[in-house]
């Protein structure tokens, strides 16, 4: 059963997704939250495998909320998936660059937010289908600290090939099909480039290789 934890300053929202996620055979909602201290408060209690995050949100936003969940090494099991209003919200990246696995806009389709909250339990980055590139793209171009020169020294060179693929959008299926491998081959060698940059998860590689230069904002595979 997949726990959730939804965090939004909005009643109606809250409700609309908990009547969503309840109806699931798998999915379950263990607690809500109408602020950012709140939120934080009922991870600590609940230690829901997803949490569903608001990005502005009274008291601390969600942006402070996922940034103190993700660096409590007590908490690294909790995936959490930003909401926005807007998909070009201003905060998106920044977001993935705190510890998010990935955000979501408000008004996404149903299946879309069931897809989105088994895909983060299951490892994946998510993001709003259609947007993903572009906006991986526009705000890794504003990123605020490039990662130091010899980040990538540890890296083999197909471990190199594989996280520059992650980072302009590929699947673990597309990623092996590119390299005529395996999906297990591909999956494993994403799985040890994170260990390798102690990336929490799928996203923060995509972000690590745009701020590496391994990958150019714009390139689109």
């Amino acid at each position: 059963m997949i726990r959730v934890l939804l965090a939004d300053d909005q009643s109606l929202v809250r409700a609309g997704f908990r009547a969503l996620l309840d109806a699931q055979p798998d999915i379950e909602v263990a607690g809500e939250a109408s602020d950012g201290e709140e939120a934080l408060r009922k991870v600590r209690e609940l230690r829901p495998d997803v949490v569903l995050m608001d990005i502005r949100m009274p008291v601390l936003d969600g942006l402070a909320a996922t940034r103190r969940i993700t660096e409590d090494s007590k908490l690294a099991d909790v995936k959490v998936v930003m909401l926005t209003t807007f998909e070009l919200d201003e905060y998106v990246f920044e977001a993935i660059r705190s510890g998010a696995s990935g955000f979501l806009v408000k008004d996404t389709e149903p299946e879309e937010l069931l897809r989105a909250v088994r895909a983060v339990v299951g490892g994946d980055a998510l993001l709003s289908p259609g947007v993903t590139r572009r906006l991986i793209s526009e705000f890794a171009a504003r990123s605020k600290e490039p990662a130091a020169a010899n980040a990538l020294a540890d890296l083999t060179e197909r471990e190199r090939e594989v996280m520059a693929l992650v980072g302009i959008g590929l699947s673990n299926e597309e990623i092996a099909r590119r390299l005529v491998v395996s999906p297990l081959t591909a999956k494993t060698h994403v799985s040890r480039t994170m260990v390798k940059l102690g990336a929490r998860d799928r996203a923060q590689l995509v972000v690590l290789a745009y701020e590496s230069g391994l990958v150019r904002p714009g390139w689109l595979g």
